[in-house]
This record gives C-alpha cells, sequence and structure tokens, in this order.
C-alpha cells in the first residue's frame, strides 16, 4: 500500500464529506423533496456546468476512453472529440423549456415531467423500471472503475477498495441529497481540468516530447498513428453511432435531464452552455490523448484501463500522484451521486409516492426513507461490482444506450410535438428497449452501426404508428408552448 498516494486522497474524500455536511446545514426550509433532490433549482451557471460535465464525464472518460485510446491509438482521441456539443445540445434543447414546465407541475423527476405530459401511470411504472435496471449497470461501472483507480495508483485490494470506495458515495449522497451532490461536481470538476492538464503535460514529458510519443507509437504499430485506430475499428458507422450514443442521446438520459430543470434563471443557463462546453473540450482531448500517448511510456499494459492510474503513479511524484488520483476519482463519483439520487427520486417519487400519495405531508418519513433508499442502492450497486469485466467501457455504453433508447423520444417529441399521445409514448419506449436488448445482446451490427441507431429509427417509428391510434392528450393535460 503506497501512503504517500493515499494520503492526499483520504485528505479529499473527507473534504467531499464536508461539503455534503455543509450542504446539509444549507437546506432550506420548503418541499422536502424538491430541496432533496433538485436543490430548490437554485444553481448558477458556473455550477450548472461543472455539474452536467461532471455527471456526464465518468469513469468511462476517465478509465474507459483513455483505455480505449491506449489500445486504439489517436485515432479515438478525434473520436472523443465529437463528444463536444453534448452539453450544448442538453441544455439547447431541453433548457429553458423544459425548465419552465418543471416548474409549473412542480415536477421533481423526470418521470414526473413525462406523467404531466401524457397522463399514463402505466408509462411512469415502465419508465422507473427502465431507469432503475440501466442505472444499476451504470453505477456498477463507476464502483469499478474507482475500485480499479485505488488498486492500481494506491496499491490497494480491489474488494477492500470497493469497499471504501462504495461506502463513501453511497453515506455522502444519502446524507447530502442534491445539494451536496452538485457543491461536490463544482469541487470536483476543477480537480478534473488541472488533474487532466498536468498529467497530460507530464505524460508528453516522460515521453520525451510530443514528437517522441507519435514516433514510437508508430514503433509499436503505424495504425495508432492512423484516424482509423489499431485494429482499423473507427469506421464511418461506428463513429456516426458513437456520435449519436455519446453525444446526441444524451439528451434523454434521465440525469441529465434533471439538470434542465434546477438551475436558478436564463443568464444560468446561457453560461452553463459555454463554460460546460469548454471544460468538456478541455478533458476529453486531455485525457485521451494522455490514455493514446501513455503507449509510449507504458507499452506493456495487459489491462487497458489500468493507463491512467498506472501513469499517474509513473510519471508523477507519489504526493502529486495522490493528489491527482482525486481527478479521476471525481468524475466517477460526481456521476455516481447524480444516477444514485435520481434512481433514488425513482424509487421514493415515482414508485413510492405513486402508491402511497397520502405520504407526501409525511415529511419525516419521507426523510428517512429518501436516506435510506439511496443508501441501500449504493451498497447493491457495491455487491454488483464485486467481480467486474475487463474493459468497462462497453457496460457503460451499454446502459448509456439503454436509457436512450427509452427515454429520447417521448422526452424530446413530448416537448415538441403538441399531438404526442401516450400510447405513441409507450409505442417508442417498448420498441426502443426491446429492440436494443435483443440487437445488443446478440451483439448484431446493421451496417456496421451500433445497435443505438436502428433502435431509435424504430422507436421514433413506433412513436409514429402508436401515436395514430392513441387518444389525442387532454387539453388539461401538459401542453406544450
Amino acid at each position: 500500500m503506497q501512503t504517500e498516494v493515499l494520503l492526499p486522497l483520504i485528505a479529499y474524500l473527507l473534504l467531499v464529506f464536508g461539503l455534503s455536511v455543509y450542504a446539509y446545514t444549507r437546506r432550506e426550509q420548503g418541499n422536502f423533496l424538491t430541496e432533496y433532490f433538485l436543490g430548490n433549482r437554485s444553481m448558477g451557471g458556473f455550477v450548472l456546468a461543472m455539474t452536467l460535465t461532471a455527471t456526464y464525464i465518468s469513469a468511462s472518460s476517465f478509465i474507459g476512453g483513455p483505455g480505449a485510446a491506449y489500445k486504439f491509438g489517436l485515432g479515438w482521441v478525434l473520436l472523443a472529440m465529437i463528444q463536444l456539443p453534448a452539453v450544448w445540445l442538453s441544455l439547447g434543447v431541453l433548457g429553458k423549456k423544459f425548465a419552465i414546465l418543471a416548474r409549473r407541475y412542480n415536477a421533481v423527476t423526470l418521470n414526473d415531467m413525462l406523467f404531466a405530459r401524457y397522463q399514463s401511470r402505466l408509462l411512469v411504472w415502465l419508465a422507473s423500471l427502465s431507469l432503475l435496471v440501466a442505472f444499476l449497470g451504470a453505477m456498477t461501472v463507476q464502483f469499478i472503475g474507482g475500485a480499479r483507480l485505488l488498486e492500481t495508483a494506491a496499491g490497494i485490494p480491489y474488494d477492500t477498495g470497493l469497499l471504501i470506495f462504495g461506502v463513501s458515495i453511497a453515506l455522502y449522497t444519502a446524507f447530502g441529497g442534491f445539494r451536496a451532490s452538485v457543491l461536490n461536481d463544482a469541487m470536483q470538476g476543477l480537480v478534473m481540468l488541472l488533474g487532466t492538464i498536468l498529467l497530460l503535460v507530464a505524460v508528453i514529458h516522460a515521453a520525451g516530447g510530443l514528437h517522441s510519443a507519435v514516433n514510437k507509437l508508430q514503433q509499436i504499430d503505424p495504425k495508432l498513428v492512423s484516424v482509423h485506430g489499431g485494429g482499423d475499428v473507427l469506421s464511418l458507422p461506428f463513429m456516426a453511432s458513437f456520435w449519436v450514443l455519446v453525444c446526441f442521446g444524451v439528451i434523454g438520459l434521465p440525469h441529465t435531464a434533471v439538470r434542465c430543470i434546477s438551475y436558478k434563471d436564463s443568464k444560468a443557463v446561457h453560461r452553463g452552455i459555454v463554460l460546460g462546453t469548454l471544460v468538456v473540450a478541455v478533458l476529453m482531448f486531455g485525457m485521451h490523448l494522455a490514455g493514446a500517448l501513455g503507449r509510449a511510456v507504458l507499452p506493456d499494459l495487459k489491462i487497458p484501463d489500468q493507463v491512467i492510474p498506472t501513469l499517474m503513479i509513473t510519471v508523477l511524484p507519489p504526493y502529486a500522484a495522490g493528489i491527482f488520483l482525486a481527478a479521476p476519482m471525481a468524475a466517477i463519483m460526481s456521476t455516481i451521486n447524480a444516477q444514485l439520487l435520481q434512481s433514488s427520486a425513482t424509487i421514493v417519487k415515482d414508485l413510492y409516492l405513486g402508491v402511497k400519495p397520502e405520504q407526501l405531508t409525511n415529511e419525516r418519513k419521507l426523510k428517512r426513507f429518501s436516506s435510506w433508499a439511496t443508501f441501500v442502492l449504493g451498497l447493491l450497486v457495491l455487491l454488483a461490482a464485486w467481480r467486474p469485466p475487463e474493459m468497462i467501457i462497453w457496460l457503460n455504453l451499454l446502459a448509456f444506450g439503454g436509457l436512450e433508447a427509452v427515454f429520447l423520444w417521448p422526452l424530446v417529441l413530448g416537448l415538441y410535438w403538441e399531438r404526442a399521445n401516450a400510447t405513441g409514448a409507450l409505442s417508442s419506449m417498448i420498441v426502443g428497449a426491446v429492440c436494443y436488448t435483443l440487437l445488443a445482446s446478440i451483439d448484431l451490427h446493421i451496417a456496421g452501426l451500433h445497435p443505438i441507431v436502428p433502435s431509435l429509427l424504430l422507436s421514433l417509428l413506433a412513436f409514429y404508428v402508436g401515436n395514430t391510434f392513441g387518444k389525442p392528450p387532454r387539453e388539461t393535460a401538459f401542453k406544450p408552448s
């Protein structure tokens, strides 16, 4: 166990707990659910940008993505940059309209919005089940990433690291709620920026300069410096699919959407778009380039996902490695707490209160139930992460795709198509989920496309067909404007 690496990390985790305590003391009076799950919709532009970025950039971006860049070369760095408009798309498409309507209907979760729009309890149950299943997979990826980070960089056994990491996350998220989550996201976003820049500089220096690093990659395998990547995986259909999956489809991710209903005012949206896009650009480019060039420093890694933590302890002094270990740890923690809170909100608000609406006024019971739901969910994910796969990026993309196939069209068309009805939305969700599950399970790539592309096309068609058979939305229901 490397004490010099571990001590700064412990200090960082204590700081995270300190912010959670601070957030707890700053809780505002009023509706408990709005405060615990949305922080009373009080985010400014900087915090909005950082929480969207930190939520979006996860273990896949700091561990899995650089691992893929290590394996496939500089072509993967180019591929990663197609994620650049993700924050702009999310806030641009959802942004103001989504937030205004959420305030009008006092919506706390994405499913609240779907119920207000479509007036279908069956749709809410299907959406809730889909969200919980996909989030369990997505959070498992983050837990694996955190434990691997501690295992590689600090010398802590995987199982022990998983326990430390999992219990820490579950406790601070359960205790502090959404306000603690976004405050930590703001701090973690800054840590990620600093860590990314310094690690990239250190990797280039260790490789003998940028020109030397590229030459070494070419000597290992000329395809590592090709736009098509090692193994020729980066074909045009794959790149188009990747853009749909990790950029355009992000609009339909529930934990992204909920951040689009929790900001303070329109000024915060505009500032969030600019700052968020800049931060995504620096982080995506920096981390993936570090992973690709890292092969010039560490040519013989057996597990690609270990490239970033291994580089940290190789190219940085021990205490500096401990400090910058906080950067990928921050990415992982911020994504988990967003998904954990959203899962908890689904259990409490969409399922429990859907069955027992009379409990809405029992604030004391809701507080206890919400905290316990969050904590127990965290422990369940910890158990699911006990035996990890070799490359976590594929598991993460599988969970992301499932959420997008279910939520994208009901959310976007519900906002922008006045005639959209519950039958169309339900048809879209079912066809999207079934199609994506089948194609991903048998690993079928039609015309070289990722399963998300045909799934979204078929779910869009299903929405239109189902909509022609369904009843028009009632005048009293949520109406787009």
